[in-house]
């Protein structure tokens, strides 16, 4: 199911009638006589659909963590809210970006659609980048740039609560050759 068609619909339809409405019904409509339910509601909604409409298209959208690959940082079940605009503002339903603005860093948490099947959405930590070798035997990627910067958590806890947390992170700045 794709939400921004269906919010997409719920706005043109909603303003249709709020439009018509406006320009051609109400001045034949007696002024005692109360607007009909079905261009009251309709005229009622139209601003919080354009309103969640704007938001989720073009500022932040939420997102439920669906699995277990993100852990120890993001937990199942936990909300992330991403924000829409970071690498570029995209026309909503067609899903066509208009405007570049950044490229992903290592480490970031991207969502993005599986192309195999676009219904899914995907959460997952950026690790390799344009100009990355691969992953070697340890396990690392291989930057070709030459200063990579590492975070490492060293002791990982959790707390009564479910909360989870690093209680110490160590960081660090090596020279790689790929």
């Amino acid at each position: 199911m794709n939400f921004a068609l269906i919010m997409f619909l719920l706005l043109v339809v909603t303003g249709a009638i709020w439009l018509l409405d406006y320009f051609l019904l109400r001045a034949r409509r007696p002024t005692e006589r109360p607007e009909p339910w079905w261009i009251e509601y309709p005229k009622s909604f139209f601003p919080v659909i354009l309103v969640v409409f704007l938001l989720r298209s073009f500022l932040v959208e939420p997102f439920k963590i669906p699995s277990g690959s993100m852990l120890p940082t993001l937990l199942v079940g936990d909300f992330i809210l991403v924000n829409k605009y970071t690498y570029g503002i995209r026309l909503p339903v067609i899903d066509r970006k208009i405007i570049s603005i950044n490229f992903p860093k290592r480490g970031e948490v991207m969502v993005f659609r599986y192309p195999e099947n676009p219904s899914l959405d995907y959460i997952k930590r950026v690790v390799g980048l344009p100009g990355a070798a691969g992953l070697p035997a340890g396990g690392a990627v291989q930057d070709r740039f030459p200063a990579a910067h590492h975070l490492r958590c060293d002791r990982f806890s959790r707390a009564g609560d479910g909360a989870a947390g690093c209680d110490r992170r160590t960081e660090s700045r090596d020279r790689t050759s790929g």
